[in-house]
């Protein structure tokens, strides 16, 4: 038995022990051998942080702006699937979690709640996370009612032509509840055999055919800004910069998808560089410490974004676990900051760290 919370990672073994396994499993679990599962969050390890010592730190502030919002601290909750499979009321506990912290909830796709609900259930800056289907048409529709809904802009997750092979969720013979967002547009039934109904409902209906012509499509059927979700490389860091989207998210789903793609803390750098500030970059994937946040932003991220570590604080204690994980990680990245003598945010510069390929090189 874990007790009181000290730190999110004892969040995760609390949501252990409350979850039935075939969810702890769907939340925890990553494609295949998990290594990148594992390395999203041990890269951060490896990054050392310098610290600049007599700065005044007598006030600290860690507010930032996402798109022209201002948020309390560079903690963003990331789109994550069906928090009802945590929570009774799911995504809308979340939400008001989010809104009390004063940061911005990516709404996903997927979630157990419908747009209008979570709209309603209270008042703040949200964002919408996109999957195109095959029939075209759903994403439009979900796009209007976002949009008629005071969502502020549009995520489109992009690393999902077909659905990764998580073995957890194959073995646990994982059933997904129908989707709210898309009652009534969407009849497939996806019963599986051999495996997860999640996976055989996935590859039945995302478009494997969505390339960068798609991304002009969806800007000629909405006026929100267009967050692009799933770069890892410089090459497509820039041709999501030419194509015009508001943002970038460094991101591997979470190590759900391609087992053996980097961590993204090794290749925010890359992306940072390759858009040479012509948009602003985001982080999601490994996030657990303030001290990786302060990583990330020492790296060129704008902001980070959290995925398991809120649904493990909802899986725990509900609203107030998800306001106590975003609250523990300002309060680490705000000693951190003190520490390495940034009184904000803006004042984290690439010189407070090393990264191991840095400390490799000086050995030579």
């Amino acid at each position: 038995m874990v007790g009181e919370p000290v730190n999110v990672n004892e969040f995760q073994e609390l949501a252990r022990e409350a979850l039935p396994k075939m969810y702890y499993d769907f939340y925890a679990g990553g494609a295949e051998d998990q290594y990148t599962l594992k390395e999203n969050v041990e890269a951060f390890q490896r990054i050392m942080i310098r610290p600049r010592i007599l700065v005044d730190v007598s006030r600290i502030d860690m507010s930032t702006t996402v798109l022209g919002y201002k948020i309390s601290a560079p903690i963003l909750i990331a789109p994550t699937a069906m928090h009802k499979l945590a929570h009774p009321e799911g995504e809308v506990t979340t939400a008001r979690a989010a809104a009390a912290c004063k940061t911005i909830m990516v709404l996903s796709f997927t979630s157990s709640c419908t747009v209008e609900e979570v709209a309603s259930s209270c008042n703040a800056v949200r964002f919408f996370q996109l999957y195109v289907y095959k029939q075209r048409e759903i994403a439009a529709t979900l796009v209007q009612r976002a949009e008629r809904n005071g969502y502020k802009a549009l995520v489109v997750t992009v690393d999902c032509p077909r659905f990764g092979r998580r073995e957890a969720d194959i073995k646990n013979k994982m059933v997904a509840p129908r989707l709210k967002n898309l009652e009534g547009l969407l009849s497939i039934e996806a019963d599986s055999d051999n495996g997860s109904n999640i996976e055989a409902y996935a590859n039945k209906t995302m478009d494997a055919s969505l390339c960068w012509k798609d991304i002009e499509w969806l800007k000629s059927i909405t006026n929100l800004p267009i967050l692009i979700k799933g770069v890892l490389t410089g090459e497509d860091a820039i041709k999501a910069a030419e194509v015009g989207v508001a943002g970038i998210m460094v991101s591997n789903h979470g190590a759900r998808q391609l087992d053996y793609t980097d961590a993204t803390i090794n290749v925010l750098e890359e992306v940072v560089h390759a858009v040479r500030g012509r948009v602003p970059v985001f982080l999601d994937g490994g996030v657990r410490r303030g001290t990786d946040i302060f990583k990330a932003l020492a790296l060129g991220a704008q902001a980070v974004l959290i995925g398991r570590p809120v649904i493990f604080g909802l899986a725990a204690k509900g609203e107030n676990g998800v306001r106590q994980v975003i609250q523990m990680l300002k309060d680490e990245l705000e000693i951190t900051m003190a520490l390495s003598g940034c009184p904000s945010v803006k004042d984290i510069t690439r010189r407070h760290v090393r990264t191991e390929r840095e400390r490799l090189h000086a050995m030579i």
